[in-house]
């Protein structure tokens, strides 16, 4: 059944290509208006954040919760520039990504380079581990021994997952200057250690000038709930119970974007919010489509959005259950699901 599904999907929208072509021209006018209301309430916030510890840090903690949302919105645009979709010149691109980069914390060109992997193989099993949340599949859990296993379910756990995690995340992932993908040696990349360096010089400034307990508080604790929502993201658009994974030999690259990732639908002012990024079954189909492009697109072709896995906030928090991914029934499962499944196995 789920092949002949995949099947209907590559059929209909063999003409993909077509479809989405327009939709991949920037817009200079769009960009410039998404910087703009991008950047100024979050500098805005930022200052308002400062003189709020004065009153109340209760204030202050408010309003890193408004704006983590617009360092995301900032984040979406280093996001694009990466893809070089934000703009048409690859040299602005590379400029306005590298500056977004010092606010997010992100190394723009070692990030992007990871994501655009990412995009190229999302849903091979192979390479699940590379710019997404790593997972197991069944039966590669059911091999493990009972310390890897308890290894694994404190990994999954949603404290670890979207709270201890991020910040390991932001901490030291993206401080080490080490790629490492499968069959390559490491090498250490310069673009990394730069930015790294340069965010470290901005920090000591900024603390200079302002207070080290005032900048650090504010900027760190914004970083902190940015990252929660950016591993909510990654987690939801990919790692829902339908989603699609499989070994490199089968893997089909529409069906991949179109039934891998998800279109959050989410109401519109957080949409807005996040930049579009819950579009991201028609995101993963082209990553050159600008953000400011992806409502547009999918509104003009229903197509896109036909076969898709749509999810509501409200849907998206049962997926805290997925777990493991089932390859005999093609979704993810909880660890209730596998241990009642085992104790019915006659293998078992």
């Amino acid at each position: 059944m789920q092949f002949d599904l995949d099947k209907e999907i590559s059929t209909a929208l063999a003409n993909w290509k077509s479809i989405i072509a327009k939709y991949q021209e920037p817009s200079t006018k769009e960009a410039i208006i998404q910087i703009c209301n991008s950047f100024i309430p979050y500098i805005g916030l930022w200052v308002l954040m400062y003189f709020s510890l004065n009153w109340s840090i209760w204030l202050t903690i408010g309003l890193a919760f408004i704006n983590s949302f617009f360092l995301v919105r900032i984040f979406i645009i280093q996001h694009d520039c990466g893809h070089q979709s934000f703009l048409g010149s690859k040299r602005w691109n590379n400029m306005i990504g590298f500056v977004c980069s010092l606010f997010s914390s992100i190394p723009y060109k070692y990030w992007a380079k990871v994501h655009n992997h990412h995009h190229g193989h999302t849903g091979q099993l192979e390479e699940r581990d590379i710019g997404d949340i790593n997972f197991l599949t069944v039966e590669e859990y059911r091999e493990r021994n009972w310390f890897n296993r308890l290894r694994y379910r404190i990994f999954r756990n949603p404290l670890v997952l979207f709270v201890i995690s991020p910040i390991v995340y932001f901490t030291f992932s993206n401080r080490i200057p080490f790629m490492n993908f499968k069959g390559m040696i490491k090498r250490i990349k310069w673009s990394q250690v730069r930015n790294n360096l340069i965010i470290l010089a901005v920090y000591a400034l900024m603390g200079f000038l302002l207070g080290w307990a005032k900048f650090l508080f504010i900027q760190l604790f914004t970083i902190f709930l940015f990252a929660i929502i950016a591993f909510w993201f990654f987690y939801i658009q990919h790692q829902h119970e339908s989603a699609y994974n499989q070994w490199r030999k089968n893997w089909d690259f529409v069906v991949a974007a179109i039934r891998g990732a998800t279109y959050y639908k989410l109401p519109r002012m957080f949409q807005w919010l996040t930049g579009n990024i819950g579009i991201h079954h028609i995101h993963h189909l082209s990553a050159r489509i600008p953000n400011y492009n992806l409502e547009k697109c999918m509104k003009e072709n229903p197509i896109l959005t036909k076969y898709a896995n749509i999810l509501t906030f409200k849907d998206s928090l049962k997926c805290i259950q997925n777990k493991l991914w089932d390859e005999q029934e093609q979704r993810m499962i909880s660890f209730r699901e596998f241990y009642r499944s085992e104790k019915k196995s006659p293998l078992s």
